[in-house]
């Protein structure tokens, strides 16, 4: 029997072709079964497990009360040359949030740059996949997005934002500049993997429903679930002395190009009377805007190159820029596989028997105890 408090390693094309079998279960067509399933993949490529397999259970409930819509089709309500709105008609995240990148991608092209942001859209998985489509197409990229509030602002003691990632992915040798952090000091699903690993939360994480510190993962997660105070710090913790109006500050930059510009819900509001709600924004450059594109990936690089060649502090060999921890991941995953939680394999598994797909011809025949086990959404 495995234990709950292992991992299991499988290959990138079993995940693949159990997530698009799965989402087409769901009622999505094979190119938007696809689409969720590259970015979730990425995210566990990457490293970042609490964004990939991991979301599997929650897309899941999500569908099964009609939050998310596999039917909608996003649709421009608003644009210029230079921006667009989005509604997403409660639609997969994923899919409405390529269609705008798409779309802001194909209007800085033919302007220099382009914002687009959206509205009544669900959670859309990593923002560093849609800033990094940009790069793709040789532009530099941004992607936001608002989500159920989990984070507590500076003196206050309920949640009132999300976790308001800022991405931001830049061309670069030898590899992009990949940029992708939340405003708060660690996501709700770092805290869902810290419950599935019955682990106590790090110290300056997470509040109680009275704005006290708290190590209690299961508490603080189900405190966001009922909207019951508490929840997740902003960057710097819980008090101005260490930076938190900073991530406060930063949070509130996020919702400005997803809620406000869309005229959509603010995370305070998302997730009540049974609507996502979610906001996203994006944002594409094209470097030629302000000269040679080639000659400013250069320089660039070359800053980039410096900084990984500054002097060391003692213990440590190797100075990271952002999109070196991922292109790292993208090697190794790429031999190995991807690592994914047991806890997770289990709802993985309980998603399957729920679809009427057979899992063993997925993953094979598993022992694994799902005697107590309880999911929380």
């Amino acid at each position: 029997m495995v234990s709950l408090m292992a991992h299991m390693q499988f290959s990138i094309d079993v995940l693949e072709r159990f997530c698009n079998d799965a989402f087409e279960k769901f009622g999505f067509t094979s190119k938007e079964a696809g689409i969720i399933t590259d970015v979730l993949l990425l995210s566990d490529k990457y490293g970042i497990e609490s964004h990939g397999m991991q979301r599997l259970s929650r897309y899941h409930k999500g569908i099964e009360k009609g939050m998310i819509k596999p039917q909608a089709k996003p649709e421009v309500v608003f644009e210029s040359p230079v921006s667009a709105v989005i509604d997403g008609h409660d639609g997969m995240g994923q899919i409405v949030a390529r269609q705008a990148m798409e779309l802001c991608i194909e209007k800085a092209k033919k302007t220099g740059m382009c914002v687009v942001s959206v509205r009544n859209s669900n959670h859309y998985g990593i923002a560093g996949y849609y800033a990094k489509m940009a790069v793709d197409k040789g532009l530099i990229g941004m992607s936001f997005t608002n989500s159920e509030a989990i984070m507590v602002p500076t003196f206050a003691r309920k949640a009132m934002l999300g976790s308001n990632p800022i991405a931001l992915a830049v061309p670069a040798d030898p590899h992009p500049f990949i940029y992708d952090a939340s405003t708060t000091v660690v996501t709700r699903g770092k805290l869902e993997m810290y419950r599935k690993a019955e682990k106590p939360l790090p110290d300056n994480w997470a509040l109680d429903a009275q704005g006290k510190p708290s190590n209690d993962a299961d508490l603080v997660l189900r405190n966001i679930l009922a909207k019951a105070g508490g929840g997740i710090m902003p960057l710097g913790g819980s008090e101005e002395v260490s930076g938190s109006h900073k991530g406060f500050g930063y949070g509130m930059i996020c919702e400005i190009f997803c809620s406000v510009l869309s005229q959509g819900l603010t995370s305070n509001h998302t997730h009540t009377d049974g609507k996502g709600g979610t906001c996203h924004g994006f944002v594409a450059i094209d470097p030629a805007a302000f000269g040679d594109a080639k000659e400013i990936k250069a320089h660039f690089s070359t800053f980039l190159q410096e900084l990984r060649d500054a002097p060391k502090a003692e213990g440590h060999d190797r100075v990271f820029v952002a999109g070196d921890k991922e292109a790292d991941a993208l090697a190794r995953t790429a031999q190995e596989g991807i690592a994914v939680d047991v806890k997770t394999v289990i709802e993985m598994k309980q998603m399957a028997e729920f679809l009427g797909l057979d899992f063993a011809s997925y993953f094979g025949a598993l022992e694994l105890d799902e005697s107590g086990f309880e999911t929380l959404y």
